[in-house]
């Protein structure tokens, strides 16, 4: 039976019908999984916009006329630069984790849905919430999906 409103209980399935519980154990086993999922969002959307402004600031260099550490680090500027491609692929990677959080949560278990919020709450604290990335703020989303 699919819930359509947030329930409590340990007997829920997330994601795909093998991914039952059934114990407490096991109950708790996904919450962790879903909570450790959600702080690793936060890492990989660091991680993504790290590249971003390495490699803007490899550009950078590059246009002055410096080179830079970075732009050796990430290949050539243009379209298909190494640094175009690796955050293209850390963006697909992470657009798919974010959906996938969202169909957790979709399983309307109270306890899914704290587990990916704090999940998320403890990864931005972690991994995104550093003072010197003030750069950042104009890309920062709130959805996990996005």
């Amino acid at each position: 039976m699919m819930h359509m409103t947030f329930y409590w209980g340990r007997e829920v399935t997330i994601l795909f019908d093998s991914w039952r519980t059934k114990s407490w154990v096991d109950y708790s086993l996904s919450l962790v999984a879903c909570l450790l999922a959600a702080a690793f969002y936060q890492y990989l959307e660091n991680h993504r916009m790290r590249v971003k402004i390495a490699a803007a600031a490899g550009s950078a260099g590059k246009g002055a006329g410096g080179g830079g550490v970075e732009s050796r680090k990430f290949g050539s500027s243009g379209k298909w630069s190494a640094a175009r491609v690796v955050g293209a692929a850390l963006f697909g990677l992470n657009s798919a984790i974010g959906y996938m959080l969202m169909l957790a949560v979709m399983s309307f278990n109270g306890g899914v849905f704290v587990a990916v919020v704090v999940g998320l709450g403890i990864g931005y604290l972690l991994f995104r919430g550093v003072d010197d990335e003030s750069v950042l703020v104009a890309d920062e989303t709130s959805c996990a999906c996005a």
